[in-house]
């Protein structure tokens, strides 16, 4: 599975503004997906932003104004060139549709049409492709609405719903109410293979019944059959129930809320999990140099964090001397130091 998260998308756009010509004026998106890069294109170029159904109506987001489209476009107006954008290619559906509609607005000579993504580096209804992503391809913006989510296994708590509190997670009266009215995450729109969760199985009932509530359509749901919590956290049972589940399935792809069950069950199952927490896929033949990588990159952050975050008293001194200036903040530094005493009397008797 070829993955790109919203992170990698702004990275796409950032290295390859070089193919936005320079004369655009006006970015579009197509709704939905199309309006994540065509927001960020904007960003970048620093260039007013519409929908294309609000573009077509004479709206243009980022200026929060409504005109007839004839004052925006006609012989006269002040966007001259505009660069209609979608997050990805394929069939090229979306794009013919946009461009009949615009083409039926007069605007064919003034449209360009851009992909974020394309399975290849060209393509007849995009007159630029950022990057190429081949088949088959997950985006961050789009896993829940994936047809690839009837071959998956998914958590439940931190993807489908929040995860409960500290307070919440008493195994008691508290985690109950919780089971009852947690509050949905992430909705798929398409039916789920299998939920995979270390809930214990004493909760099926209320679990079935939150599901049902929140329309979530799925397969099968597998439970840990333990009689506590104290006693799951007790066997560290979470990241094992759920690899041997995965590990027994036909299923491709596990998706699970943190980063370091999504290690253990990559590990374990010796198959690809996606960390929602860190939106990457975890992938069993290059988990230690993925490993290697995160921590390099943590230990540059952290690196990067006591450069930039000065200890709070030294931030202090530095108000301090800015507002006192240089001669006042030294004389009430000395004036503030502890006297060595048997130093200042060998002085004087010298």
């Amino acid at each position: 599975m070829h993955y790109r998260s919203i992170a990698d998308l702004n990275a796409t756009i950032t290295r390859n503004l070089r193919k936005i010509p320079p004369d655009i004026d006006l970015i579009v998106g197509i709704p939905r997906s199309g309006l994540i890069p065509a927001n960020m294109l904007s960003l970048a170029l620093n260039l007013p932003l519409a929908d294309l159904d609000g573009f077509l109506q004479g709206r243009i987001l980022a200026k929060g104004r409504t005109r007839p489209l004839q004052s925006l476009t006609g012989d006269g107006g002040e966007y001259r060139r505009i660069l209609v954008v979608d997050d990805s290619i394929n069939s090229g559906g979306s794009m013919l549709e946009a461009r009949r509609r615009l083409a039926e607005a007069g605007l064919s000579d003034r449209v360009l049409f851009c992909a974020a993504y394309g399975l290849g580096a060209e393509h007849p209804e995009a007159d630029i492709v950022l990057e190429t992503a081949p088949r088959p391809r997950m985006f961050q913006w789009n896993v829940m609405h994936h047809k690839f989510l009837a071959d998956a296994c998914l958590d439940i708590d931190g993807v489908l719903c929040c995860d409960p509190s500290e307070v919440e997670n008493d195994d008691g009266p508290r985690y109950e109410a919780f089971l009852r009215d947690a509050r949905p995450f992430l909705r798929p729109t398409q039916k789920v293979g299998h939920l995979v969760t270390s809930r214990l199985e004493k909760h099926r009932a209320a679990t079935e019944a939150w599901l049902a509530e929140a329309g979530i359509a799925y397969g099968k749901l597998w439970m840990l059959d333990l009689p506590s919590a104290e006693e799951r956290r007790r066997l560290g049972a979470h990241g094992g129930f759920k690899a041997k589940v995965y590990a027994g399935l036909d299923a491709t792809l596990f998706i699970e809320s943190e980063e370091r069950q999504a290690v253990e069950i990559a590990r374990l199952s010796r198959k690809p999990v996606l960390s929602i927490e860190t939106q990457t896929i975890l992938y069993p033949d290059r988990l230690e140099d993925q490993m290697r990588m995160r921590e390099r990159l943590a230990a540059r952050d952290r690196l990067r964090g006591a450069v930039e975050t000065p200890p709070p008293r030294t931030a202090l001194k530095r108000v301090a001397r800015r507002l006192l200036g240089p001669s006042l903040y030294g004389a009430l530094g000395r004036a503030a130091r502890p006297v060595d005493r048997a130093a200042a009397a060998n002085r004087r008797e010298v």
